[in-house]
């Protein structure tokens, strides 16, 4: 048994990254044709770092998945707060709702959005209601859900005595929850603002219905490009995407390893001491 779920385990990652290897190597090819390897170059990507036209892009979807995630991350812990506090009955009722744009087809969500700006910029009478602010707006909300899932574990973690020993020693709620709360669940919010950035950087389904002719992302540009052949410069692009967004969650589930493990020292210090 333990051999089957080795070889299945192996045969899913070799299915799951065998393309992001053929990929890399495209990226590195002299010739056009994928298929075909004619030498070694970098060429490729030094076309790619003087474009013009891909690099401003690349920019624009750096700039909106960092300011999503960070408005998220701020709105998305405000809110784990806020359930935290409820009643057990109210927060599996919020947390179901939380839920529900995970579960929803991002198509869906793309084109009730685009009706809601629509709708928005008929009431305004105006046409270019569509830009930067409607697909910063797209991401915030789709970005919300993870950041909730995030922090709040580490608040059902967390021990409700520390916040009141610090308010008994004489902290203010406020020093309270920045040197006591903040601490303990600052792990779970730095998961979800890095969860929150990659979910926004690759996004293109809900941005393709929200977003105007003023303010374009790269995936958005990808996917007009993918109608023709495409030039090998876009190979070393996605090539790059994929390390950068590889090393994200490599930081995000060291960071999340090393909280277990000082969560599991703690609870074994507590006990000892008991």
């Amino acid at each position: 048994m333990k051999r089957f779920n080795f070889v299945f385990t192996v045969i899913v990652m070799l299915f799951l990254y065998i393309p992001m290897i053929v990929l890399g190597v495209a990226s590195f090819n002299a010739g056009t044709d994928i298929a075909v390897f004619k030498g070694f170059t970098l060429e490729n990507y030094s076309e790619l770092f003087v474009d013009k036209t891909l690099i401003p892009l690349l920019l624009n979807s750096l700039i909106l998945a960092v300011l999503s995630s960070l408005i998220a991350t701020v709105l998305g812990t405000m809110a784990s707060m806020g359930i935290h506090s409820m009643g057990r009955r109210m927060r599996s009722l919020t947390m179901g709702m939380t839920n529900i744009p995970l579960t929803n087809p991002e198509i869906v969500t793309g084109v009730s959005m685009g009706l809601l700006f629509a709708f928005i910029g008929i009431i305004l009478k105006t046409q270019n209601v569509l830009g930067f602010t409607t697909l910063l707006i797209a991401h915030v909300t789709f970005n919300l859900p993870y950041v909730i899932l995030s922090v709040m574990p580490k608040l059902t973690q967390m021990d409700p005595n520390l916040e009141e020993a610090a308010l008994d020693l004489g902290c203010t709620p406020r020093q309270a929850f920045f040197k006591v709360v903040l601490h303990e669940i600052l792990p779970g919010i730095i998961s979800g603002a890095l969860m929150a950035f990659t979910m926004s950087l690759d996004d293109f389904v809900i941005s393709y219905f929200v977003y105007g002719p003023s303010f374009r992302t790269l995936p958005l540009e990808i996917y007009s490009m993918v109608k023709k052949p495409l030039q090998p410069k876009i190979y070393a692009l996605f090539t790059l995407l994929f390390i950068s967004i590889l090393l994200v969650m490599c930081v995000m589930n060291l960071l999340q390893a090393r909280d277990e493990k000082r969560g599991h020292n703690l609870t074994h210090k507590r006990r000892r001491n008991v």
